[in-house]
């Protein structure tokens, strides 16, 4: 896939900016605050159809446009894909009458509204931020919500079962409530429980096999990355796992270790699995009202010579894995998909010695197309710099 043009209208800083993208790396040096990351975010943005920096879509919309009785922030991206030209619109709207105000968003693909969960994977693109070491160091949610965005990109289907699970989720802890309560036939659960253990099985079976393909890219990449000094293992935690039997413990017939394989498991098999384990806790689940097995509660930590590097790494180290893991994901993804995505990469360099940031380069030259942010051009080498575009943003504005 190539970007070829990008505009954006009162997104962010941005009040209007319309520009063509090249092919290879794009560099965007400035200073501070002047709206480099920004065109990173609006790009993502149409990968993932929500904001990996604002906490809501409304703070989106250019301060001066939400003085408007109607206020809308476009991102329109054009972009070439399987030789065919497609052009990508979102537009963020905030409404407000008597006094109410709502913010919505609608996409538009080649001229045609669709939705969010239509559209993900049209515009594949894999985005690296330093708030993404959460991805290491923080909770189990932030390694699912990553797990989810990347497979979701990827995978037919398994945004709408996402959806479909956490639904019959919300469903079924309301009953289990009920339940609890002596306010609810426990036998309700058989038909909530065969939905979820049929959504369960699709998420956890792509789940296994996508870890897999990424640990061993992102092997690769950080074994370069490390001189050979570190090996990095993703070790899937599900909290159903099929590898296990129905109480929780391993069943003999299979070698286990730290990282069991499940990769032999059907999703036929895996939601067997899963309905025999909801039957052996249900009398557990209903006593607390919650459900307590399933994707919604699934976790993968990512290890550096067998150390957690979440909990033990260091800065350097969480960086570099962070680093792995985003090649491994443009890998993944052009292996499934055939496509290769858009690198988005903010201030990547920065933190990283003067080895790694030249080996980083060393792979960059060889990307399709990304765009790179810094605020300091020395972090490149002359070489690098020379052989791609560099533009100076400044305020919002775009200097070619």
């Amino acid at each position: 896939m190539f970007l070829t043009n990008l505009t954006l209208s009162n997104f962010r800083s941005y009040h209007h900016v319309e520009t063509e993208i090249p092919r290879g790396i794009l560099l965007l040096s400035g200073g501070n605050a002047q709206g480099k990351t920004t065109i990173l975010e609006a790009l993502f943005y149409c990968a993932a159809f929500s904001s990996q920096l604002a906490e809501n879509d409304r703070q989106l919309i250019r301060f001066e446009e939400l003085k408007e009785p109607v206020a809308v922030a476009r991102i329109v991206a054009q972009f070439q894909k399987s030789n065919t030209e497609h052009k990508l619109e979102i537009r963020i709207i905030q409404e407000t009458a008597n006094f109410n105000t709502r913010v919505r968003k609608e996409i538009l693909l080649n001229g045609i509204k669709t939705s969010a969960q239509k559209a993900i994977g049209t515009f594949p693109a894999v985005l690296l931020i330093p708030q993404m070491t959460a991805i290491l160091e923080g909770s189990p949610q932030e390694r699912r919500r990553y797990l989810n965005l990347t497979l979701s990109q990827s995978i037919p289907g398994y945004a709408q079962a996402l959806t479909e699970y956490n639904q019959i989720i919300s469903q079924r802890n309301a009953l289990l409530k009920l339940i609890s309560e002596r306010k609810a036939d426990p036998q309700q659960l058989d038909y909530w429980d065969d939905l979820m253990a049929k959504r369960a099985s699709f998420i956890i079976y792509h789940r296994i096999h996508a870890l897999l393909k990424l640990e061993e890219f992102a092997q690769e990449a950080h074994l370069r990355l490390t001189a050979n000094q570190e090996k990095l293992c993703l070790n899937y935690q599900p909290s159903y796992d099929p590898a296990k039997d129905s109480t929780g413990n391993e069943p003999s017939k299979y070698v286990m270790s730290n990282c069991p394989d499940r990769s032999s498991f059907s999703t036929d098999e895996i939601e067997k699995g899963f309905h025999h384990r909801l039957n052996s806790i249900r009398n557990k689940e209903i006593e607390r009202g919650l459900s307590t097995i399933g994707p919604h509660r699934d976790d993968f930590r990512i290890n550096g010579n067998e150390i957690d590097l979440g909990t033990y790494g260091s800065r350097g180290q969480i960086r570099t894995a962070l680093i792995s893991l985003k090649l491994a994901e443009i890998n993944w993804m052009q292996t499934k998909t055939g496509v290769y995505p858009l690198l988005l990469l903010d201030e990547t360099l920065a933190e990283l010695d003067h080895q790694r940031r030249n080996d980083l380069q060393e792979w960059l030259n060889t990307c399709n197309q990304g765009i790179l942010t810094t605020s300091d051009l020395s972090h490149f080498t002359e070489s690098f710099i020379q052989k791609h575009v560099v533009w100076n943003v400044t305020g919002g504005t775009i200097q070619k």
